[in-house]
């Protein structure tokens, strides 16, 4: 007798879970139902669907041989029954049964399952802001939804824009907007930064000055308050808890998601702390005949042993692979999660992956961390761009935590933060990362590449030879005059910040200090700053090996500060 396998939800888990079962059991009996009309399509396209990169709807529902991913298509091609507009309502594990309802009819009925696979999803979280309930106001969690707002674009009804939330999705909708359609739009985040649990302040700030330079206003450790318009003119403008009046047409509501386990929690399964079901590494829930995964399931974090909610494409479609073999009688496991994430930023890429500094301290580590900034080719390579990346690891046990990088080259960006978050599954050290073999050629890395010497401003801040500063404090106890500056780079690069600054801003070229060690005074509270960081840690150490206080060193130096703080001074020249 074929097994009776019951999938609930169509979108990206489900159906790679229902084509892995198949090949894996010619007979099984499989059943895969969604609510929604539209199934197994690219959720992540909707941003670049609004934005015109996907040209049109077809291309988030088809193959890339351009056979659409409807009922009929799992019906004739992949020999799994697909019940689209059909809700799932009741789980009944004691007699291993679902009751469902046709959205259609209204007509309600059992399925009988030996196996049953929840797929089901997230929904967005919508903040309790009066007038959420406006025509305009719209999350962003379905093709319908992204449908409406790009035919609202399309006729001409949006000028202006304001989307609440700074993390991807709300920063990927704002590129959508801004970067085809030309609407101003406006991000309100109420964190410190945008992308607050993917990055630090130092990178989420390059991400914001890529955005901003393209015409998006960001607007961080700011709360909307009210959404102002009536019910025949729609969306009018936004307030802000500080009192600011945006004008506007539409809000995009994205503060996040949370999962759609209800059906699970009624049904007795065990939920985590984010409302997520619980998996073990098989991804079966408490009940071994319920698997579940995708944006409905908690998972646990490799590094931080807590559980965490990711709701990635990508994720869950490893994630069905696994669940298809199991219910078929195989063993597979999926792994603990690293949190690896990526996204375009106009005409730049960031990306991270493991725990960000706060994140680490939270999990109980000692976290050591760097910022190097670098060219990601070989500098006199065309096409090379300077890199940013930051590299965390335990001072304790020289583990690394966790990788952010950001940079033109979005390609590059991304492989480095893979060949890192590859290695730290296996629980790679400073020592591993500074010694990775890495493919070389001018086109595409430097002979040290920047995940190398990353590893290694890390390894010497590790061990107490490099006195590092990171960038944000730097800017902010510059301003509050606590120190000197000592710049260390040649006088024609340093000439324009000592013009600026005066005597804040002292300068002695590198390859001039040791012989001038006596113009520094020791009482004077000092750091040191060179375009990379690399010349002011030559300097730290030679002061230090004349018995001189300890200069701390700018992480990032002049690279990093101009990127970071265009504001701060006009751009000197890049060492060579």
């Amino acid at each position: 007798m074929s097994r009776k396998i019951v999938i609930i939800g169509a979108v990206a888990l489900g159906p790679k879970v229902a084509c892995r079962a198949r090949r894996l059991d010619p007979d099984a009996d499989i059943v895969m139902l969604d609510r929604d009309s539209y199934i197994s399509y690219g959720g992540c396209g909707i941003p670049y669907y609004v934005g015109g990169d996907v040209a049109d709807i077809d291309g988030l529902l088809s193959t890339a041989y351009h056979a659409r991913r409807d009922a009929a298509f799992f019906e004739n091609t992949k020999r799994v029954r697909a019940l689209t507009e059909t809700e799932a309502l009741e789980i009944d594990r004691a007699g291993r049964r679902v009751r469902v309802k046709d959205l259609k009819s209204g007509q309600e009925s059992w399925l009988d399952y030996d196996t049953l696979v929840l797929a089901t999803g997230s929904t967005p979280v919508i903040p309790p802001i009066e007038g959420r309930d406006l025509p305009g106001v719209m999350a962003v969690a379905n093709l319908h939804q992204a449908k409406w707002i790009k035919e609202s674009v399309q006729r001409g009804q949006v000028e202006s824009a304001v989307i609440v939330g700074g993390g991807a999705i709300g920063l990927e909708m704002a590129e959508a907007f801004a970067d085809l359609w030309g609407i101003q739009s406006t991000v309100i985040e109420m964190q410190p930064h945008v992308l607050p649990q993917a990055l630090g302040p130092d990178m989420a700030r390059l991400v914001e000055n890529s955005f901003t330079a393209a015409g998006v206003s960001i607007l961080t450790g700011e709360r909307a308050a009210r959404i102002v318009g009536d019910a025949e003119n729609g969306v009018q403008a936004l307030e802000t808890a500080s009192g600011k009046r945006l004008d506007c047409q539409l809000v995009i509501l994205a503060v996040g998601a949370r999962p759609n386990s209800e059906l699970a929690r009624k049904a007795g399964l065990a939920v985590g702390r984010f409302g997520g079901v619980l998996v073990d590494r098989r991804m079966r829930t408490s009940d071994p005949n319920i698997f579940a995964g995708g944006d409905c399931v908690e998972l646990p974090h490799a590094l931080s042993g807590n559980t965490v909610h990711m709701p990635l494409g990508s994720m869950a479609n490893r994630q069905g692979r696994v669940i298809g073999a199991n219910v078929t009688g195989s063993h597979a496991e999926f792994p603990p999660v690293l949190g690896s994430f990526c996204m375009k930023a106009f005409e730049a890429g960031v990306a991270r992956a493991g725990l960000t500094e706060a994140q680490a301290l939270d999990a109980g580590y000692k976290p050591a961390s760097a910022t190097v900034a670098m060219h990601d080719r070989a500098h006199f390579y065309p096409t090379a761009k300077i890199m940013y990346l930051r590299l965390i690891a335990d001072r304790v046990t020289r583990r690394v935590l966790g990788i952010e990088a950001f940079g033109a080259n979005g390609d590059a960006v991304k492989a480095r933060v893979d060949a890192v978050a590859a290695a730290m599954r296996f629980g790679a050290s400073l020592e591993d990362v500074s010694n990775l073999e890495v493919a070389y050629a001018p086109p595409y890395a430097q002979a040290m590449d920047i995940l190398n010497a990353a590893a290694n401003v890390v390894q010497n801040v590790v061990e107490g030879v490099n006195a590092a500063m990171p960038m944000e404090e730097f800017l902010r106890d510059f301003e509050a005059g606590k120190f000197k500056v000592l710049d260390v780079r040649g006088a024609a690069n340093a000439a324009s910040y000592i013009e600026k600054f005066g005597d804040k801003w002292l300068n002695i070229p590198g390859e001039e200090l040791a012989a001038r060690l006596e113009e520094v005074d020791p009482e004077q509270p000092l750091v040191l700053f060179c375009n990379s960081g690399q010349r002011s840690y030559e300097a730290q150490r030679t002061m230090a090996s004349r018995g001189l206080p300890v200069a701390r060193n700018v992480e990032g130096g002049h690279l990093l500060l101009s990127a970071l703080d265009k504001a701060f001074l006009g751009q000197g020249e890049d060492e060579k």
